[in-house]
């Protein structure tokens, strides 16, 4: 049985970040991050920090070694050693080491939005996938809502999406950057999912944005220190149709047209 207190150590929480920890670990981490706000909010950063960099700088690994760099042209007998071993050096900076440690200092601390809206993004195209496991609480099971919402720290409402063909399947406790986060899960009659996400915020109030990530994309909007992102296909349109709706009913369910935070240009 795994103990939920045995103390996970920063190597495990890297590896968790990167996708490296043993099967056998991961249960207990991911416990561990439930009940420990602070590594919860530390992973966090550092999977949007991951993400930011590799939106940005991801194709630099990829780049071919210049040719006036090859180590086969340049260890030639005519060559000095002298010459040899600054074009290995070079090759090896040019080759991502150098490159990575330069964008990676270069590159700004991720915002909240973007912590927020990267680690959304990451549970819906995780938990989407799933066919037999998509959810940990199925929707008919009473105790979904006061479990997540007690979790959380928040009164949550499960917003009725049927007019757009949407049905819940459930939700799950995630670990989230500010404690813990609750992932609720809808689906269409064609199979396709979105999810809606809820997590505590460091900010009180933020206006709706919108961010692609690649075939998926997310809606993401901060009420009364609680940052919600909603998660489904890349369509722009139709996204913003279904967090106006779920705005409305999580935040003013008995009436409907209640004010969005206006949606920002800036983007994320």
């Amino acid at each position: 049985m795994t103990d939920r207190d045995s103390p996970v150590t920063a190597d495990e929480l890297h590896a968790y970040v990167d996708g490296m920890l043993p099967a056998d670990r991961k249960g207990a981490v991911e416990a561990w991050l439930a009940i420990h706000p602070d590594d919860a909010a530390r992973v966090a950063e550092w999977r949007a920090l991951a993400e930011v960099v590799r939106d940005r700088y991801g194709a630099v690994a990829e780049e071919p070694v210049p040719a006036r760099f090859d180590i086969t042209k340049l260890t030639r007998p005519h060559m000095p050693w002298g010459a040899i071993a600054v074009a290995a050096v070079l090759a090896a900076i040019v080759g991502g080491i150098g490159g990575w440690v330069g964008h990676a200092a270069s590159t700004p601390a991720p915002t909240a939005g973007e912590i927020i809206t990267a680690e959304a993004l990451s549970a819906h195209k995780l938990f989407t996938a799933e066919v037999r496991h998509p959810v940990e609480v199925r929707a008919a099971e009473q105790h979904l809502i006061p479990w997540l919402s007690k979790r959380v720290g928040t009164n949550l409402r499960i917003p009725d999406l049927k007019e757009y063909s949407l049905k819940l399947l459930g939700g799950r406790l995630l670990p989230g950057p500010i404690g813990p986060a609750a992932l609720f899960m809808y689906e269409s009659p064609n199979g396709e999912r979105f999810t809606i996400y809820c997590s505590k915020s460091k900010k009180p109030r933020m206006a709706l944005r919108y961010q692609s990530g690649g075939d998926v994309a997310a809606m993401h909007w901060v009420e009364s220190e609680i940052g919600y992102v909603v998660s489904g296909p890349d369509d722009r349109e139709r996204l913003a149709k279904i967090a106006q709706t779920a705005y409305e009913q999580m935040e003013n369910p008995p009436a409907r047209g209640a004010a969005l935070p206006p949606i920002s240009h800036k983007g994320l």
